[in-house]
């Protein structure tokens, strides 16, 4: 009976849309199957925690009201008085971290493989961009609970962007909404992570998605120098789709267990006269570049130590974006360059991660 129904509703489907399309794509598209197959999954585990952020965000944004003297509150009763409210909370939080934690797993993974060749290039250029709006996800949600830790955190974040050469103090006042942080940041913070960046994000996942299926599945050196009868495919659809979905529960088996045993605490109110908390630090995904600032000194020659470092990170980040179109006339010499370049990078942030957070 279900069966005869669902054939029903393709039918009418299928007269006003015509998925002809959609059904030769799912029929036909191959994946190659080979000893680095996993990685490909990176990237639908990042964007099934995206769309898990989606939903719940929605859901938290029915109770959530921001305002200096309501945001707080708002949280507080979403934790203690709404079914399920701080599960939802728990989950929101946890998935953004994964989120961005599955985004470096998948942009390294991208570039270890050298997926990010011709005629890849605006593929990586999207996703390195949809890594830098995930951060900024982060950056602007962290202050919404308006509580201590986020207020000083948002504190000293907003204070480093007014370091920056001849924009810094005027991007700093934009981004506060005046000197200090107040309620006025509050505001512009909650319409920067419900409005601006989803919309910006929407819009460079769909090319991102769009450049994925017209380029297809990147296939390794290794795999290419097979003969045809030894490379190994696998069907998109019923075969890659389902193994994404194992991924995908089994992510979300992670997600709701550190839920459930390691929920995020609400803390206490945000104090614009409180003094601030010792020892305050940022994220993870934002510690080895704060741990960096922290050892250089006040002054190099003559310029702030601050500024050299955000302007070498801001290079360092210029340079990545653009690793497509580094060409060298001993190109060999190059790939053998690239894969060294990317164990430094990751040992680096994964080295001052930790000792940002061992240090006092």
């Amino acid at each position: 009976m279900m069966k005869k129904i669902g054939s029903k509703l393709v039918s009418w489907i299928d007269e006003r849309f015509d998925l002809t399309p959609i059904r030769k794509l799912l029929k036909h598209k191959k994946v190659p199957d080979h000893k680095h197959s996993m990685w490909y999954y990176m990237g639908g585990i990042t964007l099934f925690l995206f769309l898990v952020q989606l939903l719940t965000g929605i859901l938290l944004l029915l109770y959530y009201r921001p305002g200096e003297d309501s945001a707080y509150e708002s949280v507080r009763f979403i934790v203690t008085k709404v079914k399920f409210g701080w599960l939802i909370r728990n989950v929101h939080s946890w998935s953004s971290n994964l989120l961005i934690f599955f985004a470096f797993v998948h942009m390294f993974s991208v570039f270890f493989t050298r997926a990010y060749k011709k005629p890849r290039e605006m593929t990586w250029i999207s996703g390195f961009i949809l890594l830098v709006l995930s951060l900024g996800f982060g950056f602007s949600g962290y202050l919404l609970p308006w509580n201590e830790l986020a207020f000083f955190a948002t504190k000293v974040g907003t204070d480093i962007v007014g370091v920056l050469p001849i924009i810094g103090e005027d991007l700093k006042i934009i981004l506060r909404g005046g000197e200090d942080v107040t309620g006025a940041t509050l505001s512009r913070f909650f319409g920067i992570h419900v409005a601006i960046l989803p919309a910006i994000f929407t819009v460079f996942l769909f090319f991102h998605l769009l450049f994925i299926q017209r380029q297809g599945m990147h296939e390794p050196e290794h795999f290419k120098k097979l003969p045809e009868d030894k490379k190994k495919y696998i069907p998109f659809f019923p075969d890659f789709a389902l193994k994404d979905v194992l991924f995908w529960l089994i992510v979300f088996n992670i997600l709701i267990f550190l839920a459930l045993f390691d929920p995020w605490e609400l803390g206490l109110k945000a104090d614009p006269f409180a003094p601030a908390p010792v020892g305050i630090k940022p994220d993870w995904y934002f510690m080895f570049m704060f741990q960096t600032l922290k050892y250089l000194p006040a002054h190099i020659f003559i310029i702030e130590g601050e500024l050299v470092g955000i302007l070498f990170f801001g290079i360092c980040g210029f340079i990545w974006l653009l690793i497509p179109f580094i060409k060298m006339k001993n190109q060999n010499l190059l790939d053998k360059i690239m894969p060294i370049v990317g164990i430094i990078v990751v040992a680096y942030i994964i080295i001052m991660t930790i000792v940002g957070y061992l240090s006092n």
